[in-house]
């Protein structure tokens, strides 16, 4: 039997298999062997677009990924797409590439990709989501960025360690009070009304001084105003 037969062969008794698992069924919520290639395929799509250097191709494959989140295709335990978000997320922070002149331009700074990237971690949740964002917070430079890693916090809520009020309140104290980001102030806020819904109330001083910070600081009247009445509704909760 020639080689080229012998994989003809080999490819038919795989179709065959395939074939006979597929009109067997699988127990609900397993997939396919069909359905798992196809997704390992689309998986593999996505990763080369995602590590190109292309911000169109980057922005395409977050959009895949709202999709998929959207029909409950991606969770927290998709170990590989968790990573290709928290590589996105990152981009041009963690993994930088410059053009090699005097200057040494970064070329893949995408604050609109981070964003993206940003969104989608905070409506998955997870260990990991949490960590990524945790680490956007402190070391993105871009406030709209920050912003997002923000509510996407509060939207995940607490962790064991208690790190989401800290650097939330970390970050925020590392703004110049002369020049605040109104829109990074309200993500705070925001996230803090989230984690207080999600647990019943949030006993933290230092949350409370925040929002008093921000109520009596250098920002517009709707901000200031916000954080007067989540101050309020903190007090509902005792």
């Amino acid at each position: 039997m020639t080689a080229k037969r012998t994989l003809y062969v080999a490819l038919a008794l795989l179709g065959l298999c395939a074939a006979g698992l597929q009109a067997q069924g699988t127990p609900t919520g397993e997939l396919t062997v069909e359905e798992r290639f196809l997704r390992n395929v689309e998986f593999q799509v996505l990763r080369e677009q995602a590590f190109s250097d292309d911000r169109e191709m980057k922005l395409a494959v977050l959009d895949s990924i709202a999709k998929m989140v959207d029909e409950g295709r991606v969770s927290a335990n998709d170990t590989q797409y968790m990573f290709m978000l928290e590589y996105l997320a990152m981009e041009g922070i963690s993994r930088t590439v410059r053009d090699g002149s005097a200057g040494a331009r970064i070329l893949n700074a995408f604050p609109d990709v981070r964003r993206q990237a940003c969104n989608l971690l905070g409506r998955i949740g997870g260990e990991t989501a949490t960590n990524a964002l945790l680490t956007v917070l402190v070391r993105d430079d871009e406030y709209m960025v920050k912003s997002e890693a923000a509510y996407g916090l509060g939207q995940i809520g607490l962790d064991k360690n208690g790190e989401v009020v800290t650097t939330l309140i970390y970050t925020l104290d590392r703004i110049d009070s002369a020049r605040p980001d109104n829109n990074f102030a309200m993500a705070v806020i925001l996230a803090i009304e989230k984690l207080a819904a999600a647990n019943n109330g949030l006993r933290d001083p230092v949350a409370y001084r925040t929002l008093v910070r921000i109520a009596s600081g250098n920002y517009i009247r709707t901000v200031k105003q916000k954080a007067l009445q989540t101050l309020e509704g903190l007090k509902a909760y005792d």
